[in-house]
Formats: structure tokens, sequence, C-alpha cells
């Protein structure tokens, strides 16, 4: 049930979020819009149609264009779970973008958080 309710939650209230997090650790949109672009394969212009729209975050990722496959090697702890370990598809998927904006916050440089 606690699944259901983020698959079910609007992207658009969902992003925001994403964004601030950053934002206060002095990161920028256009680096969260590249690490969830680099995640999902959505381009910056579709980010910002998608922001407007009603599609879930379940959705969201179902619905990803290039789930990029260099994801797998994203790994650690968030909400005190290691991404690695979940075993439900989609919320890896979810847990994965957390991961990336937690790194992105503390200062990791962009080359490392996108595995190149």
């Amino acid at each position: 049930m606690k699944n259901e309710k983020i698959y079910g939650m609007a992207f658009g209230k969902l992003y925001p979020m994403l964004i601030a997090k950053a934002e206060r650790k002095g990161r920028t949109r256009a680096e969260v819009d590249e690490v969830i672009g680099w995640l999902t394969g959505y381009s910056k212009d579709r980010l910002a149609e998608l922001m407007e729209s009603d599609i879930t975050y379940g959705d969201f990722f179902l619905q990803a264009p290039a789930l990029n496959p260099e994801r797998r090697l994203i790994k650690g702890v968030v909400c005190g779970v290691r991404v690695e370990d979940i075993e439900e598809p989609l919320m890896q998927e979810i847990r994965y973008l957390d991961k990336l904006v937690d790194e992105l916050a503390r200062g990791k440089a962009l080359e490392k958080i996108l595995r190149r």
C-alpha cells in the first residue's frame, strides 16, 4: 500500500522537491535535469512538459524513453535501504533517482554521479 501511494503521486508535485533538495545545497535545476535525463532518457523539454501534465511518479518511470543500463552501478543507502537490494523494480528505479539527487546535494561531482 505504501508503494502504491508514491507510485500514484503526481510527478509535478515531486519534481520540485527534488530540485529544492539540490538547490538548498548549492546545486542547480539544470544539474537535476541532467541526472534525471541520464537515468531515464527524458529530455529537458520533455521534463518541462511532464511537470505540467498529470503523469504519476510511477508512470514517469514506466514510460521512461531509455532507462540507462549503467544505473545498475548505483549503490548505497536511501531511506535506510540499500538500493541494489530493492526487489521491486519500480521502487528500485525511484530509489535510484533519490540516490542520485542525494549524491548531487552532497556535492559529488556530476561526472562521478553519472558514472562516467
